[in-house]
């Protein structure tokens, strides 16, 4: 029988702070929310590896990112205890559920219904009343204002729609593919504008969207 509290314990310790992920809080977190929970039972017991895990339906493209680059994403967005958060791409929840633990309040976005559900189910399961998970469209975002916008996935350019999602001081962050790697960028809104910086490589596979002319609304 696998031991999941010691595997979450050998993730921090070997992926995160061996990766540079030094923010306690972010350490914190991510031992504390049972990341089997939120994979296919068939792949429970390699959910603590240090890879991405299919989720969703075959086919779907839908994944969990791996530890040390959410990890790493987390930390970049310096996410503070009153922050509100809009989490892009959230999958099965698991994203959402260890922002919920970094945040005040968190809306997640899911094109697949079944993953929105699932995602539900576990963060009630979890008792993380503070986090949602809607479905809805991941190209053209609502109109709520977020201290924090995460994105799930790697993409090829800067997501300026999401950009108007940010409040006054607000953090985007997001693996921007350049090649066969990507590059994690920071973007902060200051008055009408967002200044970016580019911080650390990583591989992350594209976020998927199937129906970029939907939009949702909450």
């Amino acid at each position: 029988m696998i031991d999941f509290e010691r595997a979450r314990k050998a993730m921090v310790e070997s992926q995160l702070r061996t990766s540079n992920v030094s923010d306690r809080r972010v350490l914190v977190a991510m031992g504390s929310v049972p990341r089997e929970l939120f994979v296919p039972e068939a792949r429970r017991a390699v959910a603590y590896i240090d890879d991405i895990q299919p989720i969703g339906a075959p086919g779907s493209r839908r994944f969990i990112a791996a530890p040390a680059v959410f990890g790493k994403l987390l930390q970049l967005a310096e996410i503070g205890a009153g922050d509100s958060v809009l989490d892009i791409g959230a999958g099965s929840g698991y994203s959402t559920a260890v922002l919920a633990k970094l945040a005040a309040s968190v809306v997640g976005v899911e094109e697949d219904a079944g993953l929105v559900a699932a995602a539900n189910a576990n963060l009630a399961g979890l008792g993380l009343g503070n986090a949602r998970v809607m479905q809805g469209s991941l190209s053209k975002p609502g109109k709520g204002a977020y201290d924090v916008v995460i994105v799930e996935g790697a993409l090829d350019e800067a997501p300026t729609a999401a950009f108007g999602q940010l409040k006054e001081g607000g953090r985007l962050v997001v693996l921007i593919r350049q090649g066969a790697t990507a590059v994690a960028h920071l973007y902060v809104k200051s008055g009408k504008g967002v200044a970016a910086r580019a911080d650390f490589n990583a591989v992350l596979p594209a976020l998927e969207t199937a129906r970029r002319e939907e939009e949702f609304v909450f």
